[in-house]
């Protein structure tokens, strides 16, 4: 698996918080197109355990993430206070499921650090950098490792 490439955003950059069970993840801003509640996605055969199925978004068909599964926290369980947060990477959309949308955090100088190394590339390869905020530790995601580039490429497609 390769190490997280994306860049690290700018003093005053923005970025969206959400949380997956008692854990916060930082998405950049830009990359959010929308944020809708949960709805049921379509099932795809054969989809790995972490893709959820599609859905329709005005007549594009997008994945359906469930990212804390994808992240290696579990399948998550989407119930109506889920959120689908609809992301742009690259030529792709998708939908990524998680408990809710918590903050938008504004990027301060140093505030933005490496993931600490802990011996597998698996481990740091979604997350760019961690920040520190009043609730706690926050991990900003390499959205670009989320989508496999097969399933970039079939979305992309759509």
């Amino acid at each position: 698996m390769e190490a997280a490439t994306s860049r690290i955003p700018a003093p005053g950059a923005e970025l969206i918080s959400v949380r997956i069970g008692e854990q916060a993840y930082a998405i950049d801003i830009m990359a959010v197109r929308e944020i809708r509640g949960w709805t049921a996605a379509t099932p795809l055969p054969h989809a790995p355990a972490h893709v959820l199925g599609m859905m329709n978004l005005r007549g594009a068909i997008l994945p359906v993430i469930d990212l804390g599964a994808r992240l290696g926290l579990g399948p998550a369980s989407p119930n109506a206070s889920s959120v689908v947060v609809v992301a742009q990477i690259g030529e792709a959309q998708m939908g990524l499921v998680v408990d809710a949308v918590s903050d938008i955090l504004t990027v301060t100088e140093g505030l933005i650090q490496p993931p600490p190394e802990v011996g597998s590339p698996e481990s740091t390869s979604y997350v760019t950098g961690v920040m520190t905020t009043d609730t706690g530790i926050v991990s900003l995601l390499a959205l670009e490792s989320i989508l496999p580039p097969d399933l970039r490429a079939s979305a992309a497609a759509a």
